[in-house]
């Protein structure tokens, strides 16, 4: 086993460069072995299917949304209008304010 520690930074880089794109071609392996596997079962029992690939990653994963409401005392607390109600807004609409009285 290579002692890392005494590599080089360069030698270090070329090292994880070699390393993932040799991670990168079994993945790639072993999903066309998985889809030949999948592809000669359905044929044993007389189905046709198309297998579809993507390399499109979702344009939406990891969008941040706004902060709309913002607590009156501390500001940390916030609230984008999406998903359950926040403990803290529902006090104090319950108390009688407004929630757009915290709007931000």
């Amino acid at each position: 086993m290579t002692d890392y520690q005494k590599l080089t930074e360069n030698e270090l880089k070329a090292v994880i460069d070699a390393a993932e794109k040799a991670l990168k071609n079994i993945q790639i392996n072993k999903r066309k072995e998985v889809i030949a596997k999948i592809k000669e079962l359905a044929a044993s029992i007389d189905v046709a299917i198309e297998i579809y690939e993507s390399d499109k990653k979702s344009v939406r994963k990891g969008l941040k949304v706004a902060v709309k409401y913002r607590h009156p005392q501390d500001f940390e607390k916030t609230w984008t209008g999406r998903g359950v109600m926040p403990a803290w807004l529902q006090a104090l609409t319950n108390e009688g304010h407004d929630r757009s009285e915290f709007k931000v």
